[in-house]
C-alpha cells in the first residue's frame, strides 16, 4: 500500500481482530485508532454507514466490514492466506461465514437473561463447534499446514473461550481433541497474540459484568 492505512477499532471487537491478524501475516505496517462503540465520534459515523467496527480507512478511501476488508488485503498484498484452488477458497469463505454466525451465537450465550435461554444458548454453541470439529484438519491450522484467514477468523471465537473458562467449564469445547489442539496452535501465533491488547481479559470481564446477564452473575459468583 502506498499510505500507511488506519485500522479503526473497538478492543473488544472480534471482527477487528481478523483484519489485525490478517495485517500482521501480510506484513503490512499500519496505525490502530480506537473509538468506544458506546459513544461514537461523528467523524466515524461518517466513515462507517454501518456504524460498526473495523474500518480500514487507505488514503482517503473507507473500507468497512471485515470479509470485504479481509478480502481487500488478499487481492493488494503478497502472502496470500486463501487456498490457491478455486473450490478449496469457496469452502473456506463458507467456513469464514460460519465463523460469523458462532460470533453471533457467542454474542447470545453472553447475554442470555435467564438460565433456560443460558442453557439453549450453550448447547447450540456446543452443537456449532461439533460441526467444527467434524471438518477442522487442526494439523496444525484449520486446513492443514498453511495458516489462511479461517485461522485468522476463528482465533478470536476461541479467545473468548479463554476468559470464559475462567468462569466455569461449560462443556462447550468438550470432548473435541482436534479443536483442543487448533486452539492451542491458535493462542501461540505471533499475529494472534499481537492482535489485541494487554488489557484484553478485563475488558472483557468488565463488558460481562455490563450485560447484568446469566453470565455476568456466575462470573460475580465465581469471582466472590
Amino acid at each position: 500500500m502506498a499510505t500507511r492505512p488506519k485500522l479503526i477499532r473497538h478492543k473488544l471487537c472480534p471482527y477487528v481482530q481478523r483484519a489485525v491478524i490478517a495485517l500482521s501475516e501480510k506484513g503490512v505496517a499500519f496505525e490502530r485508532i480506537d473509538i468506544d462503540l458506546a459513544n461514537k465520534p461523528a467523524w466515524f459515523l461518517a466513515i462507517s454507514p454501518l456504524g460498526k467496527t473495523p474500518v480500514l480507512q487507505v488514503g482517503d478511501t473507507a473500507i468497512f466490514e471485515s470479509a470485504v476488508i479481509l478480502e481487500y488485503l488478499e487481492e493488494t498484498e503478497p502472502k496470500p492466506l486463501h487456498p490457491a484452488d478455486p473450490l478449496s477458497r469457496a469452502e473456506h469463505r463458507s467456513w469464514i461465514e460460519f465463523g460469523s454466525a458462532v460470533l453471533s451465537d457467542i454474542a447470545g450465550f453472553y447475554a442470555a437473561s435467564d438460565e433456560t435461554t443460558f442453557k439453549a444458548k450453550t448447547s447450540q454453541l456446543e452443537q456449532r463447534f461439533a460441526r467444527l470439529e467434524a471438518r477442522v484438519a487442526a494439523a496444525p491450522w484449520f486446513d492443514g499446514e498453511s495458516f489462511s484467514l479461517v485461522d485468522a477468523v476463528f482465533a478470536p471465537v476461541f479467545r473468548y473461550f479463554d476468559v470464559f473458562d475462567e468462569i466455569a467449564d461449560f462443556g462447550i469445547l468438550a470432548g473435541k481433541p482436534k479443536l483442543a489442539r487448533w486452539r492451542k496452535s491458535l493462542a501461540a501465533r505471533p499475529s494472534v497474540r499481537a492482535a489485541v491488547s494487554a488489557d484484553y481479559p478485563a475488558l472483557l470481564r468488565d463488558f460481562i459484568d455490563r450485560r447484568k446477564s446469566w453470565l455476568s452473575a456466575l462470573q460475580a459468583r465465581a469471582a466472590a
